[in-house]
């Protein structure tokens, strides 16, 4: 696909997932697809160094010292 979506394209398309999911299911749908770009955008965020601890060179585990 080009990446170009008009005005009449994204209204097709709006009116396929509608039909696809229905329209009570469309709010729940929607709420779950924003939190999971809220975590998705929280874990790739530069800067946040918690999870880069088990990674460092040093810390291998207790069989690093044995070899």
């Amino acid at each position: 696909m080009s990446g170009n979506l008009g005005g009449w394209t994204g209204l097709i398309v709006l009116v396929v997932i509608v039909l696809l999911f229905g329209a009570p299911k469309l709010p729940a749908l929607a709420k779950s697809l924003g939190q999971s770009l809220k975590i998705f955008k929280s874990e790739v965020r530069p800067g946040d160094d918690s999870t880069d601890q088990a990674e460092k060179p040093g810390s291998e585990g207790p069989d690093a010292s044995a070899r």
